[in-house]
């Protein structure tokens, strides 16, 4: 093969040395005949072909450019005499940019919004919106044939928080092609997905309202609501949304709250100011808690029926058994009420709050440890679904967003999520739920700023909010308190319970045996089990207690019945 190679190159050199040679002979030819035609010597002869030549090359040069120039200035076709194949639509005009800011406001419109052209007005009708057509096109939210219009586009400028634009996307799109793609339309306003809050609109599957923030959510805190916020909220607050509005659930009725996020997040915070709000705007309620931080829910202990600060299953099971228990007494009423044709019963709203609630389903190794921890996890599952019809709310809180910090069989019955700052997405979907990233506008707790105390993803009536809790002071919290607390004081009706209270308070003691109470109740019984029956009937069926002294009652229990029953 390479012998082959070689010879045909040899060839070819050949035939270009013979063109060569062929070349020259040609042109000592035409110049020895144009030396004999003119007479002239060879230099000159040389010097006269040499320039006969420059000068036809000019001349080449000089109608090859004026020939376009003066076909130019030839006027031009009208499009309708053009071939259709020739007829092409205008460019459309694109901006390599968002504005950072929104447009200057438009006489005579308000202060601090921008509307765009409507399609009646110049300017309007069907030209597109060149922001919003760019953006979402490059994105994928909207086709590259298609546009926003930039009659179906307004703008509204936030001050000092960020721009609104609210608008359609084209027919045959509906707001979940612009949800799913929240993080890079972020991108293309220069922003990160936590910038960007989008609503949509129950009248129409194509409207879409989306705000951008100016700064990262929450960079300045809110200041924390006045009392009268609280009551004209619409629902129960939870905190603060970017635009500095309160946020929350509509209701506690028939829904219970899961609250995850990594320690040191703002949880206990964040319920704290949850439960201030509920004393401030949810009326007269039973609450029941477990303190598994045991000093977490400690301001809240004079209010409630029980207060247990434990980490220990044993005291989660004996609570579960006694809202169990009411969760059963309430569902003979309705079934009652049903029967007798009566109304149906209205029952005080129960509200049971567990702090750290991922330990209370941790065992100990045992075989009785374990066992416990599965009876635990039945009757959990079973109050927080049975109790949803019978009025009694049931607040978890966990700082192990695990799969096996809380059964998956007690997390699935919760309605309402929140989840503070997590490190994957594991752990927010523990929290959030199995499906959560499949909703609309879902927002990843990971992106949440871990400095920013009480910052939380909610999740609730299939929409996701991002808040912040309220950081009540402490002052407020205990004005709170003793305000509620002397309240319901005042409410309880006169009875030897209200006497049994206040004879312990007056004598500075927290537990009096039934030989001391009974007497000083009226009661001369001298049988020690009939004058015990016969104080319990007089207490309404407080449970006694027993110490070194005896068997009797404790103030707590008393307490707790009295406010209970007022």
């Amino acid at each position: 093969m390479g012998r082959k190679q070689s010879h045909g190159t040899s060839e070819d050199t050949y035939g270009q040395a013979v063109g060569a040679i062929g070349g020259l002979v040609i042109a000592f030819g035409v110049l020895a005949t144009i030396k004999d035609k003119l007479g002239l010597s060879w230099p000159a002869t040389v010097l006269l072909a040499t320039g006969s030549l420059v000068g036809l090359g000019y001349l080449a040069r000089q109608i090859r450019q004026g020939v376009p120039r003066w076909w130019a200035r030839q006027p031009a076709p009208s499009p309708a005499a053009q071939p259709a194949a020739l007829q092409q639509e205008s460019p459309v005009q694109t901006v390599n940019e968002i504005p950072a800011q929104a447009p200057a406001p438009v006489p005579g419109q308000p202060a601090g919004s921008v509307h765009t052209p409507g399609a009646g007005s110049p300017g309007g009708g069907d030209e597109s919106h060149p922001q919003l057509t760019m953006a979402l096109t490059r994105v994928g939210a909207i086709g590259r044939s298609e546009h926003i219009r930039a009659g179906d586009v307004t703008i509204e400028t936030l001050p000092g928080i960020g721009t609104v634009y609210d608008f359609l996307v084209p027919e045959g799109r509906t707001h979940d092609d612009v949800a799913k793609r929240l993080g890079p339309i972020a991108s293309m306003f220069g922003v990160t997905r936590l910038h960007l809050k989008l609503e949509t609109s129950r009248k129409t599957e194509r409207r879409v309202r989306l705000l951008v923030l100016n700064e990262p959510p929450f960079s300045q805190p809110f200041p924390s609501p006045t009392r009268q916020e609280i009551h004209t909220f619409t629902g129960v607050p939870l905190g603060h949304e970017v635009t500095g509005r309160l946020a929350g659930v509509p209701t506690f009725d028939k829904a219970s709250l899961l609250v995850a996020g990594m320690t040191q997040m703002g949880k206990t915070t964040l319920v704290n100011g949850l439960i201030t709000c509920l004393l401030i705007a949810y009326g007269e309620f039973d609450l029941y808690l477990l303190d598994g931080k045991l000093c977490g829910l400690t301001k809240f202990e004079k209010l409630a029926v029980r207060y247990e600060a434990s980490d220990d299953p044993a005291v989660l099971e004996d609570l579960l058994n006694e809202l169990n228990s009411r969760v059963d007494d309430r569902y003979t009423q309705l079934q009652d009420a049903i029967r007798n044709r009566q109304p149906t019963p209205v029952f005080k709203p129960v509200f049971f709050i567990i702090d750290e609630a991922a330990d209370f389903y941790t065992d100990d190794g045992t075989k009785e440890g374990r066992e416990l921890v599965r009876r635990v996890t039945d009757k959990s599952r079973s109050l927080v679904s049975k109790s949803l019809e019978s009025g009694i709310a049931t607040v978890m809180l966990t700082q192990r967003p695990a799969n096996d910090a809380i059964p998956v069989k007690v997390r699935d019955q919760f309605l309402y999520r929140m989840c503070l700052y997590v490190a994957s997405e594991g752990s927010a979907k523990v929290a959030l739920g199995d499906s959560y990233f499949d909703t609309v506008a879902p927002i990843h707790p990971a992106l949440l700023d871990p400095e920013i105390k009480g910052q939380a993803v909610l999740f609730a009536s299939g929409s996701s909010t991002l808040i912040r809790g309220f950081h009540f002071p402490d002052e407020f919290i205990w004005g709170v308190v003793d305000e509620v607390h002397d309240r319901r004081e005042a409410a309880i009706p006169d009875s030897p319970l209200k006497q049994a209270i206040e004879l312990m308070r007056s004598t500075g003691v927290e537990f009096m045996p039934t030989p001391e109470l009974a007497p000083a109740l009226g009661i001369t019984e001298t049988d020690p089990t009939e004058r015990g029956k016969q104080l319990s009937r007089l207490l309404g069926g407080v449970p006694t207690g027993k110490t070194a002294q005896g068997r009797g009652y404790h103030l707590a229990d008393l307490t707790a019945a009295a406010l209970s029953s007022s």
